[in-house]
């Protein structure tokens, strides 16, 4: 179904049309349509000067000054969705290109990359206890969550027997059977550890590959190498899980084809052995008993190709979208837990508190002070990159940004001698001065930004200046 309306306040109101009756309103606007409909832009004062450095001439000259209320207001650039729908939306849409790029070629990798062996992988955490689940029956159709013919009850007295067939946007899904059957614990260790699983991954899924042709690791990479982009993504549970894009290329990474004997199928074992064989061990600490940590027992391998039931399309897309999202699914902060915060009163789901009391508690043994869990509380103790990706995979984020500001920059650059507009090769000193200010939008500023855009209406925050 879709959000209902937004509910207008009075006060948002007043500020609305106090801003759109100021007389600086159109120069706002078009400050708001520049930086794209950002819901938290921030808020700089300063000047910049543009100098020859032979004659000392001044080319240009810009000051805050001349914006409204003396602050110029630039996009946040963050990549999550729920901070701010714009920003996050630039963000998806590099990482569609950069993923399609490792897998169609484009942005300087040839097209040939395309009959080189490359699956989706998906690797995913074990069970800590059973939680409410929508599944499918073979023809599609929803089926009961998690039935038991004898019913029967947990040693805390719950039923754990389940019938309901859950809708798509049932709360209940991801929420434990028994919150204290649960390894809340167990869950928020793994997820810290998470990062050095899929590390290891790496390494077990070179040293089979070099295994089976008959080589060691050092000289696998004299022959073959192994490019890889994955995302992390949080299921409703509250434990992260991995897709990744894996492809296998020649010694000089897409711009030479594998060796013949580095096939798909030899990428799909490599995979299962990698998932299985690696562990990451926590020692006892403190009342939390010695755990090994392993990936869970689903572990999903898919050819890509460029027609059929996963394209490369398909895939970029799917990526792409995960890397603009958190936890949110889970009913959590988009924020950090502050020492202030009493657990209980916060805005979160049962069980997100659970998991974040967890953390906290944790956090406070001395045996896991470097997993962070306390900092991390509000992720349930992940504190890993959401979108990584090998070296040779495609191109990166930093290029793509680049790329598009020298072509906003050729299209909008107006620095000039005064006569003639300025050659590559000229020299310009570059004299600035800036000052943050602060970040966000007035509730009346947030409502306009939102219809002069045609961008989804942001959270509501108050003004950063």
């Amino acid at each position: 179904m879709p959000d209902p309306a937004p509910v207008i306040t009075g006060v948002a109101a007043r500020d609305m049309a106090e801003r759109f009756n100021r007389a600086d309103f159109r120069a706002w606007a078009r400050r708001a349509h520049s930086t794209g409909g950002c819901a938290q832009p921030v808020h700089l004062r300063g000047r910049i000067t543009h100098l020859d450095p032979l004659t000392g001439e001044i080319l240009r000259h810009y000051s805050t000054a001349r914006e409204p209320g003396g602050v110029l207001r630039v996009a946040c650039k963050t990549r999550r969705a729920s901070r701010c729908p714009s920003c996050a939306e630039t963000y998806r849409a590099d990482t569609y290109q950069l993923i399609r790029a490792g897998l169609v070629g484009g942005k300087g990798v040839p097209a040939s990359v395309t009959s080189h062996p490359a699956a989706f992988v998906t690797l995913t955490a074990p069970s800590f206890g059973p939680v409410h689940t929508r599944r499918t029956g073979k023809t599609g159709a929803v089926v009961a969550c998690r039935p038991r013919r004898d019913g029967g009850t947990c040693q805390h007295g719950r039923p754990i027997s389940c019938t309901v067939r859950h809708s798509a946007d049932d709360p209940r899904l991801g929420q434990p059977i028994c919150p204290d059957c649960f390894d809340y614990t167990g869950a928020v260790l793994w997820n810290a550890h998470a990062p050095e699983l899929w590390r290891r991954f790496t390494l077990a899924f070179r040293r089979y590959l070099a295994r089976s042709a008959g080589l060691r690791v050092a000289e696998l990479r004299e022959v073959l190498t192994v490019s890889f982009a994955k995302v992390a993504e949080y299921q409703r549970r509250g434990l992260v899980h991995f897709h990744a894009v894996i492809r296998l290329d020649g010694p000089g990474g897409p711009d030479n084809a594998p060796p013949g004997w580095a096939s798909l199928d030899l990428l799909t074992a490599a995979v299962h052995h990698a998932a299985g064989a690696v562990t990451v061990s926590t020692p006892v600490a403190g009342d939390v008993p010695a755990k090994e940590h392993v990936w869970g027992s689903q572990v999903d391998v898919r050819p890509i190709t460029a027609s059929g039931e996963l394209t490369d399309t398909a895939v970029a897309g799917y990526i792409a979208k995960y890397a603009t999202k958190a936890a949110e699914c889970v009913g959590t902060l988009d924020r950090r837990i502050r020492p202030t915060d009493d657990p209980a009163d916060l805005p979160v789901s049962g069980h997100a508190r659970r998991l974040i009391t967890a953390c906290l508690r944790l956090g406070a043994i001395e045996e896991y002070a470097g997993l962070r869990l306390t900092e991390w509380a509000h992720m349930f103790g992940f504190r890993g990159h959401f979108s990584t990706k090998s070296r040779r995979y495609s191109t990166t984020l930093g290029r793509l940004r680049a790329a598009r500001i020298d072509h906003n920059r050729r299209a909008h650059d107006d620095i000039t001698t005064g006569r003639l507009p300025l050659f590559d090769d000229d020299q310009v000193l570059v004299i600035s001065h800036w000052r943050y200010l602060g970040q966000g939008m007035t509730p009346g500023e947030a409502l306009l930004t939102a219809a002069l855009t045609g961008k989804p209406l942001p959270q509501l925050s108050p003004s950063g200046s």
